[in-house]
């Protein structure tokens, strides 16, 4: 029986040739994410702006236009409205209303009242949420901290299982396809909120896991070539394990493309920056977490510490 290979098991790639291409490429694109990160800022949802979310369904195709239209004549503020998934299904975004509960109630109401003048037939009112802005301010709050945590355990978990060069060419990697996640939509405007969080640190896990693959296969050779060059060292550990990484990241992206397809606009943004991220970590295991090492100047007689920590 023969098995499915993207790529050969002994390839030659000289991937530490082009180190300088790959970090500085990298560098200057992490940066420009983060400059767009405060010069555009994120289209943040409902999540963490807070407000009223409706989500309705009609009979026939909806003219966002009209309905556009007579919504900005209720004076609720900013109203954002666009299709969900199909012609018949609207969203409708509303800024938090000055008050309590009853002020957003009554928003609602006006809502479905001006909804039902302008789009004929029967209408179904699937989802309507509201978000204040205590709520809104946490949410925004927990999810930094999540990311941020997620990256120290990183750091500690690799330093002791390694070398702290390696925890910090970890770290450098995730920061680096972290960021240049949240630089994405930034540029392209999609929608920030909480399914991306989720995504982000789904991200984050999938980037260390290549990441420790590489690392882990460095450790081996290590001990096995004690006199091989660290660069030529590392341009063998990549083509080792080259078949085995673009052959995960091969089958996760066609689960996460048919979720992507098929799974409707509520998953829209999640499988988005999953599929991202999947491209992006198995870049950034390749051509920034291995070429970094040698920057931070990783031992040569570390495969021999970790072989005497081993025995008994």
């Amino acid at each position: 029986m023969k098995y499915l290979k993207l790529v050969p098991d002994n390839t030659k790639i000289p991937f530490m040739r082009f180190r300088m291409v790959g970090i500085v490429l990298s560098t200057i694109l992490t940066i420009a994410s983060i400059v767009l990160l405060f010069a555009r800022g994120l289209n943040y949802g409902i999540d963490f702006e807070g407000g009223i979310l409706i989500e309705i369904g009609a009979e026939q195709a909806v003219q966002l236009a009209p309905l556009r239209s007579g919504l900005n004549t209720l004076g609720l503020g900013d109203v954002a409205i666009q299709n969900f998934g199909s012609p018949q299904e609207v969203l409708i975004r509303i800024q938090r209303q000055a008050g309590e509960a009853d002020a957003q109630a009554a928003a609602v109401e006006k809502v479905k009242a001006k909804v039902s003048e302008i789009i004929p037939g029967e209408v179904s009112y699937r989802r309507v949420e509201f978000v204040g802005p205590k709520v809104s301010g946490e949410l925004v709050q927990v999810g930094v901290e999540a990311v941020l945590i997620s990256l120290a355990a990183i750091l500690v978990y690799i330093w002791f299982r390694f070398e702290w060069q390696f925890g910090l060419a970890a770290v450098i990697t995730t920061f680096h396809d972290v960021m240049m996640t949240i630089g994405v939509f930034s540029l392209t405007g999609m929608q920030f909120d909480l399914t991306i969080i989720a995504a982000l640190l789904a991200i984050v896990g999938y980037s260390l896991n290549d990441t420790v693959v590489v690392f882990d296969r460095i450790r081996e050779n290590l001990r096995k070539y004690r006199k091989m060059d660290l660069r030529e060292l590392i341009d063998l550990t990549i083509n080792e394990t080259l078949s085995r990484t673009t052959m995960t990241s091969f089958t996760t992206l066609l689960a996460v493309l048919a979720l992507f397809i098929f799974g409707g606009e509520v998953i829209h943004g999640f499988a988005a920056a999953m599929i991202w991220g999947i491209l992006l970590g198995t870049y950034s295991s390749i051509f920034v977490a291995a070429p970094l090492l040698p920057w931070l100047k990783v031992r040569r007689d570390f495969g021999e510490m970790t072989e005497a920590k081993a025995k008994p």
